[in-house]
C-alpha cells in the first residue's frame, strides 16, 4: 500500500469486523473518478479476509457505511464475489496460477512443449540473467516497459511508480527484478511479487530481439528463484476475456486457469454496476503511434484518475 500512497496519494483504511474479519481498502481521489473506495487499487486480486458469509456481511455493511460517510461514489471489491451470489460482476477476467511446488524439474515438466525449448533457445543464444532489488536495475527495465506499453498501444506507469517499489519491496526482499542481457543490452525483464503465492506483476521486452526468446528465460529464472525462496504458487494475474493470445502464454507455463470477479456498487444509486473491460479499443491505436515522452506525460496524469 505504501507504493500507492506516495505514487498517488490514495489513503490506505482497513474495515475490521467484530470478529476476525478483515477488509483492506484504498480510498482514491482524483478529478475525473471523484472519491471511491476499492480492494484493493491496481491489484488484480484482494480477497476479503472473512470466513463465514456472517463475517463478510459486517464487512461489507461496515465498508457501506464509510462509504457513504466518506461520500464514495462505489465501493469495489476485487474478491470475495463469493459472498455477493446475487450481485453481477462488474468484471471478469481469467487467472492462471502456477504450483510450484514438486521440485524444479516437475515444474519445467509441466510447460508446454514450446516453452521449454524457448528457454533452452535462449540459454543457448548466450542471454545472461541478473536477479536484481535495486534501483539501477529498475532503471533498465523502465526504459523497456515504456517501449513494451508503446506496442500495446497504452501509455506506462510514471517512473515514480516503479521507483516506489524498488523502495518498497524489491530491496526489502518483498519482490524481485528478473533483467536479461544480450551482448550487454537489456532486452527483456520482468518484475514479481513474493509470498507464498508470488505474483508476476509486469513483464517487457525489447521487440528487435525477441528471436532470442529473452523474455521465456526471464519468467523461468523467475520461477526458479521464487521456488528457491519459499514461493508456492505463482500468480500470473488477469488476463482479459478477450485476449487470447495472452491466455495461450500464461496456459503454456502450466498453469491452472480460473476466473476473477469484481463487484462494484454505486452507493448514490443503491445498485450495482456492470463496467466494460477498457483494456484494448480504438485508443490503442492512438497510444501507438505517439512518441515515448508523450506516453510518459500521459500517464502521469491518467493513472492518478485510474485505479
Amino acid at each position: 500500500m505504501g507504493v500507492l500512497e506516495e505514487t498517488y496519494g490514495f489513503k490506505r483504511m482497513c474495515v475490521r469486523g467484530s470478529r476476525a474479519g478483515r477488509m483492506p481498502l484504498m480510498e482514491a481521489r482524483s478529478l475525473l473518478g471523484g472519491t471511491r473506495g476499492v480492494s484493493l487499487p491496481f491489484t488484480d486480486h484482494c480477497e476479503p479476509l472473512a470466513n463465514t458469509s456472517e463475517e463478510f456481511a459486517e464487512l461489507w455493511n461496515s465498508a457501506l457505511d464509510a462509504g457513504k460517510a466518506r461520500k464514495w461514489r462505489y465501493l469495489e471489491l476485487r474478491g470475495g464475489k463469493q459472498w455477493l451470489p446475487d450481485a453481477p460482476a462488474s468484471l471478469r477476467f481469467h487467472s492462471h496460477i502456477l504450483d510450484l511446488k514438486g521440485g524444479e524439474e516437475a515444474v519445467f515438466a509441466r510447460f508446454e512443449g514450446s516453452v521449454r525449448q524457448a528457454i533452452r533457445k535462449a540459454q543457448k543464444s548466450g542471454v545472461t540473467i541478473e536477479i536484481r532489488h535495486d534501483i539501477q536495475g529498475m532503471e533498465a527495465y523502465y526504459q523497456l516497459h515504456c517501449r513494451t506499453r508503446k506496442k500495446h498501444g497504452l501509455p506506462p506507469q510514471p517512473w515514480v511508480f516503479f521507483l516506489n517499489i524498488a523502495r518498497h519491496l524489491l530491496s526489502k526482499g518483498l519482490g524481485v527484478l528478473v533483467l536479461a542481457r544480450s551482448e550487454q543490452i537489456a532486452v527483456a525483464g520482468a518484475i514479481f511479487f513474493c509470498g507464498r503465492r508470488a505474483v508476476y506483476k509486469f513483464g517487457a521486452s525489447d521487440e528487435s530481439r525477441q528471436e532470442a526468446r529473452a523474455n521465456n528465460l526471464v519468467m523461468w529464472e523467475g520461477i526458479r528463484w521464487l521456488a528457491a525462496h519459499g514461493s508456492e504458487e505463482l500468480d500470473f494475474g488477469r488476463t482479459s476475456v478477450g485476449n487470447e493470445g495472452l491466455r495461450r502464454f500464461k496456459a503454456g507455463w502450466g498453469t491452472k486457469e480460473g476466473t476473477l470477479e469484481y463487484v462494484k456498487y454505486e452507493l448514490g444509486r443503491a445498485r450495482f454496476r456492470v463496467d466494460k473491460d477498457r483494456a484494448s479499443g480504438w485508443h490503442n491505436q492512438i497510444f501507438s503511434r505517439m512518441p515515448i515522452a508523450l506516453l510518459r506525460a500521459a500517464g502521469s496524469v491518467m493513472y492518478r484518475q485510474m485505479t
